[in-house]
């Protein structure tokens, strides 16, 4: 049986991303967006906040580039795991896996460059645009 888990998000941050180090010395940076849905026909909305993780390269240029309340391009995947707290209760954790971010704002509103960062051991496909002909459309 197929199965895909892929998340794109675009939300804003709920803090200024802090990136520390493992042990092993690799680059992680946890941090959370807030993203808006709509839960009505009259435009009512809900914000849910999102757990995002990022590792290497990815971590390091979220924490160069992006501060609390600047909306941010996340592409990942759902992850889950669990641990046990200091009071010996099992806690379940799910947050998305950052494997892509990107800049939602236009370079002239940003001290950061524009584009996305994705890391290439990740290899991020290319995008190309498509143009087909109108004749070639079902409808």
């Amino acid at each position: 049986m197929a199965s895909l888990n892929k998340v794109i998000l675009i939300g804003n941050l709920t803090a200024d991303p802090e990136v520390k180090q493992t042990q092993s010395g690799l680059s992680v940076v946890s941090f959370t967006i807030a993203v808006n849905r709509r839960v009505s026909k009259d435009a009512e909305q809900k914000t849910d906040f999102i757990n995002i993780v990022a590792w290497r390269k990815t971590a390091e240029f979220v924490g160069q580039y992006f501060k609390k309340g600047k909306p941010i391009l996340v592409c990942g995947s759902i992850q889950t795991r669990s641990y046990t707290d200091n009071n010996g209760s099992k806690r379940y954790v799910t947050e998305v896996l950052a494997d892509e971010v990107g800049f939602v704002e236009s370079k002239a509103a940003s001290e950061a460059p524009s584009g996305t960062y994705a890391p290439e051991a990740y290899g991020a496909p290319k995008m190309e645009e498509v143009n087909p002909d109108e004749e070639d459309l079902p409808f």
